[in-house]
């Protein structure tokens, strides 16, 4: 027989912050919160690079019945549009009831991710092997690249303007790449280093193989032969790497963790543990009050420039667009809108505790982290969310059973990480940062648990069903 609670126990239950799991929270979700990270570990294996993820999600679109968007479009409500730019980031909307000028309902998450670049003049032969030469793309623990399976995607645009499509290491009979390590026998120097120097950006080089072209009066056949065997398969020369765009990623597949398949690891998590829940959030809305947005974006990684980072004009360019088409004041559009950033934190690791406060750090399976601001020791370089807009989000959330945590990242003195938050909010639109606690963030294979995965769709279609 359960005693009757205490004054002070009840007094400390109203007064006090603790993090809950999910699972404790919410024990009546687990066969939903499976059901719905089975769909997203398909959308992980099969978008990872900006491009392939913006395709899936393309397709996901046209499946709920969005169509391409056109700048010079009459919109009108009901209307459910796409608009891909440059093949890399992507903007999907549905027009409200409500008039606009009330604002836009926008989740911005961006959908690239550590990975490791071709160079323009990749190909070289030395010690009876041909390699690709490389340049690291984001911030990555370069070690931790060497001596495990690696898939080659991209494009190349060949001299007559044709795209040819390159996706290699992914299927059971493809082969593999590879990137080599030194032998611990003979890795004294190497292990006298720090991890940091350890693996130098330019031993960052991919081995292509290394059977010799069968021609005595060939210097370097080996390079011939495996520029031979491109030219069959794709009809390239080696001057058309100069416009390719081809990355290596790691070639394993999104797969669960633990005895209890409670957790997912995966290539690619950041940020695409946040842009998939987007997307599920708005085709599951039928007639939005307010115009909904969601916004996955190229080149955060890497500081988030150019033409498809979010510092570029495209959002700028569509919210005007849209105004005009139905006679409204762009300004008052921008000014009335809200938006989440909704980007990975960094979550709280016992292996790694030194790194953490850990009363301010996200906790897996307590689902989804809310982040006032990021930047760096002293808050720089950040977008800090006010106090009512802080406290508006948190309300939603709690008004529609999210389970949601408060996070930073990691100790103040330690570093720190940005996300597309500040250069939306410089737009004069309300903005925070909220999305799901990783384990091994920026890792080849990067850790998540499922409840928070789930509760991050949750918060997404509450946001964009918020009044």
């Amino acid at each position: 027989m359960m005693s009757e609670k205490t004054k002070g126990q009840l007094l400390s239950e109203k007064l006090t912050y603790t993090k809950k799991n999910a699972y404790e929270k919410n024990p009546d979700e687990k066969d939903e919160i499976f059901s719905y990270c089975e769909e997203y570990k398909k959308y992980l294996d099969s978008g990872k690079t900006a491009r392939s993820a913006s395709r899936e999600a393309v397709k996901m679109a046209q499946a709920n019945g969005f169509k391409e968007y056109n700048f010079g479009a009459n919109v009108k409500v009901g209307d459910k549009y796409y608009y891909v730019n440059r093949d890399r980031s992507l903007f999907l909307f549905i027009i409200g009831s409500e008039n606009i000028e009330k604002g836009i309902r926008i989740i911005a998450s961006h959908i690239d991710s550590p990975a490791i670049d071709i160079r323009a003049n990749p190909v070289y032969e030395a010690g009876g092997m041909a390699f690709f030469r490389t340049h690291y793309y984001g911030g990555i623990k370069k070690y931790q690249w060497t001596a495990i399976p690696l898939a080659l995607h991209g494009i190349i645009t060949d001299k007559s303007g044709k795209k040819i499509d390159v996706c290699i290491g992914e299927n059971d009979d493809d082969p593999i790449f590879y990137i080599n390590d030194l032998l611990p026998h003979l890795a004294q120097e190497q292990c006298a280093k720090s991890l940091r120097e350890g693996v130098d950006g330019e031993m960052l080089n991919i081995v292509l193989g290394s059977i010799p072209y069968d021609d005595e009066a060939v210097n370097e056949k080996i390079k011939l032969n495996v520029l031979a065997i491109l030219n069959e398969k794709y009809g390239i020369t080696e001057e058309d790497f100069l416009s390719a765009e081809l990355t290596i990623v790691p070639a394993l597949k999104a797969k669960d963790v633990g005895l209890d398949r409670s957790l997912i690891a995966s290539y690619g998590h950041d940020d695409r543990v946040c842009a998939y829940p987007s997307l599920t959030a708005l085709f599951s809305l039928q007639s939005p009050e307010h115009t909904v947005m969601a916004v996955l974006a190229d080149k955060e990684e890497t500081g988030s420039n150019g033409a498809t980072g979010m510092k570029g004009s495209a959002l700028d360019d569509i919210i005007t667009d849209i105004s005009v088409s139905m006679g409204k004041n762009e300004r008052l559009v921008r000014a009335n809108s809200m938006c989440l950033s909704a980007d990975v934190c960094a979550a709280y690791d016992p292996n790694f505790a030194n790194a953490f406060e850990k009363n301010n750090s996200a906790i897996v399976g307590c689902g989804i982290g809310l982040a006032k601001y990021t930047g760096a020791r002293g808050k720089s370089d950040t977008n800090d969310a006010t106090g009512e807009y802080t406290a508006k989000i948190a309300r939603i959330f709690n008004e529609n059973n999210v389970v949601w945590q408060t996070c930073e990242m990691g100790k103040i003195d330690f570093g720190g990480g940005g996300t597309v938050a500040k250069f939306i909010a410089e737009r004069n639109i309300d903005t925070i940062d909220a999305g799901v606690p990783v384990i091994s963030m920026h890792a080849p294979y990067e850790l998540v648990s499922k409840a928070d995965v789930y509760n991050m769709h949750k918060a997404s279609k509450a946001f964009f069903e918020s009044k």
